[in-house]
């Protein structure tokens, strides 16, 4: 007992040390400097949650900008032993993991950069629009690729294109202290003041 005793008296004092105390002090910290952040980065509208600065949305109306394409994927619901595309699935991040030899993304490449020729012709394409992201959520695209967009979301809206480009370039974020990271807009504000500028 001299020799299982401490071991058993430690075991229950770093047990409570990190598995308690130091988790709710660094959540209690968290909570306080940066409430935001700890809470997910959730954006509202009204007072209502529509969704995360941190996980991308499937928009797919040509009034709105669209984000980067996404390969997450999910159950069937008519065979869950199957597997479906659903875009933008946080229970299933990740991304296609074809090679650039992959005949399969060279067929996606190619058609969506063929239907956003349609879209925009003569206009050269952002490679992030033809691209998925590796996790398949992610929230941003490219100044060029919000740019891009553009001629469609003020012809379904109604707007001026210059009254929409506008709005993406107040909406671009650029480097962190000017050389961390890349300039970059986050598709769900873009959208939601979008919309904040159509009603008005």
């Amino acid at each position: 007992m001299k020799h299982v005793r401490p071991a058993i008296v430690m075991i229950l004092a770093m047990t409570v040390l990190t598995g308690l105390a130091y988790p709710l002090a660094i959540t209690g910290i968290a909570q306080l400097v940066f409430p935001w952040q700890a809470n997910g980065s959730l954006i509202r509208k009204d007072g209502t949650v529509v969704g995360s600065a941190l996980i991308g949305q499937d928009f797919t109306s040509a009034r709105y900008f669209h984000g980067r394409p996404s390969a997450t994927t999910g159950p069937d619901p008519k065979d869950p032993a199957q597997s479906i595309a659903i875009p933008y699935n946080a229970a299933n991040s990740g991304g296609s993991n074809l090679g650039p030899t992959s005949k399969e993304l060279v067929a996606h490449v190619k058609a969506r950069a063929a239907a956003l020729a349609r879209e925009n012709p003569g206009v050269p394409i952002p490679v992030d629009l033809v691209t998925s992201s590796a996790s398949g959520l992610d929230p941003d695209i490219t100044p060029a690729g919000a740019l891009f967009q553009v001629p469609r979301v003020a012809a379904a809206r109604g707007l001026p294109e210059t009254e929409v480009r506008r709005l993406v370039k107040a909406h671009a974020t650029p480097r962190l202290f000017g050389v961390i990271g890349e300039p970059h807009v986050n598709v769900l504000k873009l959208n939601l003041a979008l919309d904040a500028l159509h009603q008005h």
